[in-house]
């Protein structure tokens, strides 16, 4: 059964046989947006990556962590700017609170007030089962410190992916605002110096040979994406590119990398500092993604126009389509058919509008690598579930 087929089945079963049980446990009848969010949350099944809190004997007992998690999913379906606005919404909408697993109902007391006036003020005040907002950011600490976002994208990639054959991979990075201050350099320097020797100062003598240092992309080529990985900054800091009017344009923040398949899904992301070249994520989002899925072509503009990526992309049995870079000299045209496969690289572009627009990638209101990292994960996988059902329209 071709992925097509398999995402038509799974939907038909979900509107067959889970809807008309969830319309028996909801007050109101669900809406299309509502819909949608079941549909995604059966299809990603993020509780199955969440891990249970160990059990405490002591305090106050934590919270049931699979909801929360499924409530951060709605947040990114929903669009919702804060955590604050996210329970807000489960404390209006009964039905919401239902398929993200909490208990729907809602006590209302009354309380007599005092007389103010000769008028004797009767107060109300809701109680819920939600947890507060500090048990949501508890929460939230705990999924970006387990990397629950990466662990519910490979879960997704491998079981929908892994055995298509892809006949492009469009890779692009897009500019992500943070929230937070840029890191300082200057101790990041002392640091970069300490752990490197010294090197022997002037000019070397005549017939000398000093052992010249290999490039972070050379260094690549031979390690593994893990290792290399490792060496790519990802502190807050500043970036800056040139926008399609030949403007440049800076901002506070981070820099997501993301392959995307030639049906519009994300198939690798990596989140890096706002200042790294895109070139310098290129060739360890290759081996990741050449791990994951198989493929026969590399899209790309002219910032990873470099000989290495060139080279490294054929060896892994794909062929190359980059935009050449003017800085290297003449710049040869493509060929009218490559002209043609290099056109469809738009997708990642779109893919980049959407979660920014769509599914909170402009809001990015945490602090912190892996918390960033885990908000725009939630964005992610909820953009890789709409992708797949889109395939079916």
């Amino acid at each position: 059964m071709n992925l097509r087929d398999t995402i038509s089945w799974l939907k038909t079963k979900i509107q067959v046989d889970l809807f008309p049980h969830v319309e028996e446990c909801v007050r109101d009848p669900l809406t299309e947006k509502q819909k949608r969010l079941i549909t995604t949350l059966e299809v990603m099944k993020v509780e199955d990556h969440v891990k249970s809190p160990e059990y405490q004997w002591m305090g106050r007992k934590l919270k049931d962590r699979y909801a929360i998690a499924r409530a951060f999913v709605a947040k990114a379906v929903y669009d919702f700017n804060t955590t604050s606005g996210l329970i807000e919404a489960l404390k209006t909408m009964p039905n919401l609170r239902r398929i993200c697993g909490f208990d729907g109902s809602v006590i209302v007391e009354e309380r007599e007030g005092i007389t103010v006036g000769g008028m004797i003020l009767r107060l109300k005040r809701k109680k819920t089962t939600l947890p507060s907002e500090s048990t949501f950011s508890r929460a939230f600490a705990e999924f970006a410190e387990s990397g629950l976002g990466d662990m519910v994208h490979d879960a997704l990639v491998e079981e929908h992916m892994s055995d298509q054959i892809i006949g492009h991979i469009s890779r692009d990075a897009t500019a992500i605002i943070g929230n937070e201050k840029p890191a300082k350099k200057g101790k990041e320097r002392e640091e970069k110096k300490e752990a490197k020797p010294a090197a022997k100062k002037g000019r070397p003598k005549k017939g000398e040979e000093r052992p010249k240092e290999d490039t972070r992309i050379e260094r690549q080529v031979r390690q593994t994406y893990g290792e290399a990985l490792k060496e790519l900054p990802t502190v807050c800091d500043v970036g800056c590119k040139t926008n399609s009017q030949g403007y440049k344009q800076t901002w506070i923040g981070y820099k997501l990398h993301v392959d995307m398949s030639d049906c519009g899904v994300p198939i690798t992301a990596i989140l890096t500092s706002a200042s790294l070249h895109d070139s310098q994520v290129a060739i360890p989002m290759m081996k990741m993604t050449t791990e994951r899925v198989p493929y026969l072509y590399d899209l790309m503009d002219a910032a990873y126009d470099a000989e290495q990526i060139h080279e490294l992309s054929k060896s892994l049995g794909h062929a190359p389509i980059i935009d050449r870079n003017p800085r290297r000299g003449n710049v040869v045209p493509m060929a009218p058919a490559e002209a043609v496969r290099y056109n469809e690289r738009s997708a990642a572009e779109r893919f980049n509008s959407r979660l920014k627009g769509e599914f909170g990638g402009e809001t990015v209101m945490v602090r912190g690598y892996k918390k960033v990292k885990l908000h725009l994960m939630f964005g992610v996988i909820a953009l890789f579930v709409d992708q797949l059902l889109k395939l079916t329209t």
